[in-house]
């Protein structure tokens, strides 16, 4: 349970023990929905997006920067959506914590890059993953005709992505959001 701050020191040490080495990449990618017209949005559902998608992931960055610091050296990738920069009809809630995980991959980056430590962004587009086998067909379609490359993305797109940003290639890129989308938003 990330949204206690002990849970995300407790996650971070116990990954070292596993590892037998310390944490050197760290990936935030979880991420919940709780779509609906922000006129009828709960506040319950408005503030567990945010707790999971954006609270947590601080969380888990704070803990992870403690010994990246101290080693002068560290990746950290988020996964962000497409929705972060654009925004979404019913999806005020999840928009928002995207954004704020954007905005607060570039503060972290302008506060720790002198240290070594990288901190970027992916923000893919619809991707076929559980979150989005939900979809009413009539619904994906249309998605996917606004995809210049015409098809949704694959979970590797995605990871491809953070393959790179956690490479040694990628050494010298901070603060950047990499967007992952087949060209849907080009911000």
């Amino acid at each position: 349970d990330l949204s206690d701050p002990s849970a995300a020191d407790a996650l971070v040490a116990s990954a070292e023990a596993a590892a037998g080495a310390p944490l050197d990449i760290l990936v935030n990618n979880a991420g919940l929905t709780r779509d609906n017209l922000a006129i009828r949005m709960k506040d319950e559902d408005w503030n567990r997006v945010i707790e999971v998608d954006l609270a947590s992931p601080f969380r888990l960055c704070r803990a992870a920067l403690k010994g990246m610091l101290r080693r002068r050296a560290g990746r950290i990738i988020s996964i962000a959506s497409v929705v972060g920069v654009t925004g979404n009809a019913g999806q005020a809630n999840y928009s928002a914590a995207k954004a704020g995980m954007i905005g607060m991959s570039k503060s972290l980056a302008q506060e720790v890059g002198s240290r070594g430590v990288t901190v970027n962004v992916v923000a893919p587009g619809f991707v076929a993953t559980p979150m989005t086998d939900v979809l009413p067909e009539a619904q994906r379609e249309k998605l996917i005709g606004a995809i210049p490359l015409g098809r949704m993305g694959r979970p590797d797109d995605i990871a491809g992505a953070v393959v790179y940003l956690a490479s040694e290639e990628a050494s010298w890129i901070t603060g950047a959001t990499l967007n992952v989308n087949g060209g849907m938003a080009m911000p």
